[in-house]
């Protein structure tokens, strides 16, 4: 189900870019990110750290011998995409970027037109198996071997109605043993009283956002194999310097993330 391009409903993938500081985004993403601002200020930092922590992911699972990659829901091309990254361990790893956004999908392909190992499709996560047995994505990458699959802030922004628990299982038994699968979402656990007030500025947006605490969230990664550190905050996730965290009982969830391998 693609999203249908309208300059004046608010775009998630645009507030995102507005939240990383990005130009790609309008008038109307810009207030409704400041009305979601007003109440979880902290937001920019949060996708700051979801960016580094895809980036370290993608790094580990490269050198764990990983050359294929999956990012279903990529959102705008930044800096140091999923691609880039892994060319720097091989530059003949083959990465697939998935979105339903128009916007999305013609920024990628202008700049991604010269990239012969990265393929741009639209794909709906609701409708894994269109994606799956899309057959430019099956032309691309090989499905009997290990492929790692990046649903990044995307799980947030799948309504219980769409099974988002069976959409990750339909995902992870079409992946070859030796497949991994990346996740991140947000959760409310610090501040559950913000809640209602960023649902109902989503619900004015292309996607509506989806509060839930981290009890709600472990079971996404349940049939994986979490390789450690586990279900973890973002900053937590193989930093690339200590992080300085406060007494265990005193930690909240307010984005977790993690890897699981299939075996």
């Amino acid at each position: 189900m693609a999203v249908e391009f309208d300059p004046n409903t608010p775009n998630a993938a645009r507030m995102y870019d507005y939240y990383l500081g990005g130009k790609d985004n309008f008038p109307v993403d810009r207030a409704a990110a400041e009305q979601v601002l007003r109440h979880v200020p902290e937001i920019p930092l949060g996708i700051r750290e979801n960016r580094a922590f895809l980036q370290r992911a993608v790094r580990f699972l490269a050198e764990q011998g990983i050359r294929q990659f999956l990012d279903i829901g990529a959102g705008l091309p930044t800096q140091r995409n999923v691609h880039q990254v892994v060319a720097e361990i091989d530059p003949e790893a083959r990465t697939v970027y998935v979105d339903n956004d128009p916007q999305v999908l013609v920024h990628a392909r202008a700049l991604l037109q010269d990239s012969p190992q990265v393929l741009v499709v639209e794909g709906d996560l609701r409708r894994p198996s269109a994606i799956m047995d899309h057959p430019e994505v099956r032309a691309h990458l090989n499905f009997d071997e290990p492929i790692a699959v990046l649903l990044l802030a995307i799980i947030h922004f799948i309504p219980d109605s769409d099974d988002p628990t069976g959409v990750i299982a339909e995902i992870r038994n079409r992946l070859a043993p030796g497949s991994h699968m990346v996740l991140s979402h947000v959760a409310i656990d610090e501040r559950p009283e913000a809640a209602p007030e960023v649902e109902g500025v989503y619900r004015s947006a292309s996607a509506q956002f989806v509060a839930r605490m981290s009890s709600e969230i472990e079971p996404f990664f349940d049939g994986l194999d979490v390789v450690p550190p586990g279900i973890v905050n973002l900053h937590e996730w193989r930093p690339d310097s200590p992080v300085l965290a406060p007494p265990l009982e005193k930690v909240k969830s307010y984005f977790l993330c993690g890897v699981g391998r299939i075996n």
